[in-house]
């Protein structure tokens, strides 16, 4: 097996700083529902609970986990409206839009996916998520 340090293009402290971004991008987006929160925000604001019937299988305390997580990282806001019983609505923000190409990527990849090894051995392996039904 070669190493691959022997395949990879550019001295360490080339690569190092992307590496470094590398890891803080998926820092923000990496987390098992976060990019199902922001495909599902990409479409509309939704509020609390809408987002977890759309999410099969989050839980409240991960959902909230998540979300605190995406608002702080500045890729969506939250809104609360003082109201009895309060209203709390979730958007996505600006830098966050800009994930829109990856989403398609991952369409794309899926659908190649899909072609490549057939629609029953994806339906097995992918989960029935909006975010996988969307391909």
């Amino acid at each position: 097996m070669q190493n691959h340090t022997e395949i990879c293009e550019g001295s360490y402290e080339e690569v190092a700083p992307r590496h470094d971004e590398i890891r803080a991008a998926m820092q923000s987006i990496g987390g098992k529902w976060k990019l199902e929160i922001l495909w599902l925000l990409s479409h509309r604001m939704h509020r609390f609970n809408e987002l977890r019937r759309a999410i099969p299988g989050v839980t409240q305390h991960m959902l909230t986990q998540q979300l605190r997580e995406l608002e702080s990282d500045g890729l969506i806001s939250r809104t609360v409206y003082p109201e009895v019983p309060p209203r709390v609505e979730y958007a996505i923000a600006e830098p966050a839009r800009r994930l829109r190409p990856v989403f398609e990527a991952l369409f794309a990849w899926m659908a190649e996916r899909r072609d490549a090894r057939g629609p029953a051995v994806m339906e097995t392996t992918s989960s029935a998520t909006p975010l996988a039904r969307a391909t």
